[in-house]
């Protein structure tokens, strides 16, 4: 195994065009454990830890322009205001020894469905920088799961961002688990409130081959919000409602037995993670309306 260790952003393109097998290692909390169990054995390994800008963050007028290599303790010490969802899940990630290495490029480039990521990110609507010696473009996030462990990277590509749009409303993440952390989860969700386009983004985890979204319920739920005037009124959603939400967003997995869980449980957890998470996320913003009008 051959290591690379290019001293800046324009060397490691390079090198990754040179290579375009070359596993890129950051946090390196995923590749390795599969090195060390001898799961994956790469022809080049390539260290980005000398690469600064990797590690840097910048808050923009209405986005997060969050570097691929942001630990997670920063993005849980500095950023809980702007990406509320992302913050709550960085909690949930491994050790805390794991959370000042590790950061979401990874989660990204891995692209296991049982990244702790994946549901904020799906929720908040992100997009993914790549960059290669042939240029830069962004991946909306929806587009950038194409299989298990599989991302729409190109061979020569590297991540270098994540755009994140600042939260305009309640932000939620839920995980199953043995414990609360330092556990692959069993299954996530994530949920976004919307407040100015008037629409709700869900988040799943670790229950489809891929991470995924449970677009029919976000359907049911926009509907239904839109139609019985609460994003106006700020009213509690009725029972029967957050029921079908939840029950959609059940039907929405397409999980397996494993170890960790059963394909049954899994679909049932996420349906009391949807429901949880849609009741604490519309209390929140009942809460910001009523004193909105109070301070009208």
């Amino acid at each position: 195994m051959d290591f690379l260790r290019p001293a800046s952003w324009e060397e490691a393109l390079a090198a990754k065009a040179e290579h375009p097998t070359a596993v890129p290692l950051a946090g390196g909390t995923d590749v390795m454990v599969e090195i060390n169990f001898d799961h994956r054995r790469p022809e080049y390994l390539m260290d980005l830890n000398r690469i600064g800008d990797l590690t840097e963050w910048e808050v923009q007028e209405d986005s997060v322009r969050l570097g691929a290599s942001v630990p997670y303790t920063k993005i849980m010490e500095n950023l809980s205001t702007e990406l509320p969802g992302l913050a709550l899940a960085s909690h949930t990630v491994a050790s805390p020894q794991i959370r000042n290495r590790g950061g979401v490029g990874g989660n990204l480039g891995t692209a296991s469905p049982a990244g702790d990521a994946h549901p904020a990110l799906l929720a908040a609507g992100a997009e993914v920088e790549v960059e290669s010696v042939r240029g830069a473009r962004r991946i909306p996030i929806d587009a950038f799961y194409t299989g298990v462990k599989r991302n729409a990277l190109e061979p020569d590509e590297l991540i270098r961002a994540v755009h994140i749009k600042k939260a305009d409303g309640p932000q939620q993440f839920s995980k199953v688990g043995t414990r609360n952390a330092m556990v692959i989860a069993v299954c996530a969700f994530g949920l976004a409130l919307h407040p100015d386009t008037r629409t709700v983004r869900t988040g799943i985890g670790s229950a489809a081959p891929t991470p995924v979204r449970a677009a029919a319920a976000e359907d049911f739920l926009n509907a239904a919000l839109e139609e019985g005037g609460f994003w106006g009124n700020g009213k509690i959603i009725t029972p029967s409602v957050v029921k079908q939400f939840a029950d959609l967003c059940a039907a929405a997995c397409n999980p397996i037995d494993d170890v960790r869980g059963t394909a049954s449980y899994r679909r049932h957890a996420v349906g009391v993670m949807a429901r949880r998470t849609l009741t604490w996320t519309w209390e929140a913003y009942r809460g910001a309306h009523r004193t909105t009008e109070g301070a009208a």
